[in-house]
This record gives structure tokens, sequence and C-alpha cells, in this order.
């Protein structure tokens, strides 16, 4: 059965990147949520005033790759302690979100993020926002697959 995620955590180049190698996820975009503006263009995101996110929207099938193990490689693959920024990427398009698509989404990433949270997996609290999914704006077209199109595996270009 096909459905929906959509993760903001950092450049959604390197998040396209590393969703779209794993089975299951059927095709993925990156774009725009979470914001104050109809059709908001990159450099309107760039501003901040926006209050859009930078992410990456997958459908997936879940008999294949679950909507946990989606969970676990979001949350392995980039820092969810630090507030609006990630890496070199500062600002709040750049937050740790997950925008929750069904109510069993909502609740898996609730438990998971308690989860890890206890484990001590992450020496500093995670601030990642569990939010409702918004209306998802795709990003110019020189951003979908941005790093395959170049051969490169990092955002750190």
């Amino acid at each position: 059965m096909t459905q929906l995620a959509t993760f903001g955590a950092g450049c959604f180049w390197g998040i396209q990147a590393l969703f779209e190698q794993q089975a299951g996820i059927d095709k993925s975009s990156v774009g725009y949520m979470g914001g104050l503006l109809q059709n908001p263009s990159y450099e309107d995101v760039c501003t901040g005033r926006s209050q859009h996110v930078e992410v990456v929207q997958l459908e997936f099938d879940n008999s294949v790759i679950s909507f946990p193990q989606l969970l676990q490689l979001f949350w392995s693959n980039h820092d969810p302690t630090t507030l609006n920024r990630q890496g070199p990427d500062r600002g709040t398009q750049y937050r740790s979100v997950v925008f929750f698509h069904s109510p069993q989404q909502q609740a898996q990433a609730l438990t998971l993020m308690s989860e890890m949270q206890t484990s001590g997996i992450f020496s500093a609290p995670i601030v990642t926002a569990i939010e409702p999914a918004q209306e998802y704006w795709p990003a110019e077209e020189y951003h979908q697959h941005y790093l395959a199109k170049r051969q490169l595996h990092s955002c750190r270009i």
C-alpha cells in the first residue's frame, strides 16, 4: 500500500539522496511545507520569513519499508538535537520536523522519538517537531534529485 511521508532535516538535497536509495521508495521530491505563502520560491524560503521548511516528500510502499523504518533513517542521518540548524545550514527552513499524514504516523513518530530520547542515543534533547502535514509545494526543477544529477553523495559541496 502506497503512503506519503514528509521530513525536514536540513538541506533537502541530502535527505532526498538518502531516501531515494531505499527499497520501497516509489517516488521522492523536494519542496516546501509549513509556511505562510502560497507557492513559495526557493528565494522566499531562504529568507526565513515565509516560515516554510525544506522537506523531502516520499511515496513509499509500506509492505517493503515501514514508516517506523523511515523514521529510523530520518533520525539517524541528521542531528535532531540542533534547533533550526544542520551543519552549516542555519535558519528555520532547516529545522528538524516530521510532518505526519495520519494519526498512526503521528503516534509512531511520538513513540519512537520518546524511545530514542530515553535511550541516551543523543547527548542532548531531541528538538524535532512533529506536526500535521500541510500543503506541499514542490521546489523548482533544478532542486529535484540535485545530488543524483551531479553524481554527488553529500550536501557539503
